[in-house]
């Protein structure tokens, strides 16, 4: 899945160096949606693997909210810059494979992992679904 950059390289890096990795938009969203359930919960702790976006100790549950395109999701805004085509394809898929094996330390550790992409929080009706079925996966 492949789309054609709009941007000359150096415009590109300059956009991309400004991309967040912490409080962003959908986190925020699924933050004070937990908070205003009553769910109480740490941000980004660096003592769990892949610094999780929320840790919910009292559930022994882990959640990440990912970034389609950083994260490689198959969806309309996973897709994969034409430009500069070799390196995208390696820095996604490195990330997929460090993302599967900081899931899977957190699984051998005894904590129940929730990815919520980017694209579920798109707009308010994707958003409610999401988060409503987020609930039921905390409580299970």
């Amino acid at each position: 899945n492949i789309m054609t950059d709009i941007f000359p390289p150096q415009k590109r890096s300059e956009i991309m160096s400004k991309v967040k990795s912490r409080n962003t938009k959908p986190e925020i969203w699924v933050r004070t949606f937990l908070f205003s359930l009553g769910f109480r919960y740490r941000k980004n702790d660096k003592r769990y693997a892949g610094t999780p976006d929320l840790v919910l100790p009292k559930y022994k549950t882990i959640i990440f909210i990912h970034g389609c395109f950083w994260h490689g999701h198959d969806c309309k805004k996973g897709s994969l810059p034409s430009n500069n085509g070799d390196f995208w394809r390696e820095k996604i898929a490195k990330n997929k494979i460090r993302d599967k094996k900081n899931q899977e330390i957190l699984i051998n550790s005894g904590f129940h992992v929730i990815v919520i992409w980017e694209c579920e929080l798109k707009n308010k009706v994707l958003r409610e679904q999401r988060l409503t079925r987020l609930v039921e996966e905390i409580k299970k």
